[in-house]
């Protein structure tokens, strides 16, 4: 399998709309049916300097991505989260290894001490994938999502670490 993560670029615009508008990466999501390219373009290429998102090939096609958005003034120690993949392609490790790469960004790049992210309680999935990341439920979110005419659950999750340690304390350890 030839994966590669990369930074999401304009020209992947037709292959992250059409990714947005599958049934199973929406079903997940809080993404609406019928996205335009225009409506996603500013979604996601607007997001300002505090946005991060990134996309998975596979042999070039298009087949996951996700993002971190981190906050401002108070809450400048926290990201939230948000993948999805492919609905031809779960169950092959795209999205364990987009997780992958984000958390390295925001424990070792960006020093962030919180992660956030809301999944729907029945991705059973996700949810799985989230705990082997290091994210505990914190709370339920009782009828929180519309999905299909129905009102869904979510779980609230949460990945904390310690801040980041100045290199002279490391070098104290290490002696």
């Amino acid at each position: 399998m030839d994966l590669t993560i990369r930074a999401a670029e304009p020209r992947d615009l037709t292959g992250l709309t059409a990714l947005m508008n599958l049934p199973g990466y929406r079903h997940g999501t809080l993404r609406l049916p019928f996205e335009s390219e225009e409506s996603a373009r500013k979604r996601l290429f607007e997001g300002g300097p505090n946005m991060t998102l990134l996309v998975a090939l596979l042999d070039g096609e298009l087949v996951g991505t996700i993002h971190l958005m981190r906050w401002t003034g108070r809450r400048a120690h926290v990201g939230g989260i948000g993948m999805g993949v492919h609905d031809a392609h779960t169950g092959r490790g795209i999205g364990r290894r987009l997780m992958e790469t984000i958390l390295d960004l925001a424990d070792n790049w960006l020093g962030l001490t919180r992660l956030e992210l809301s999944v729907n309680v029945d991705n059973a999935r996700a949810i799985r994938l989230y705990e082997l990341s290091g994210f505990e439920i914190e709370g339920r979110e009782r009828q929180s999502i519309l999905r299909d005419g129905v009102l869904v659950d979510a779980f609230t999750m949460s990945r904390l670490r310690a801040p980041p340690r100045p290199a002279s304390d490391q070098a104290n350890a290490a002696s």
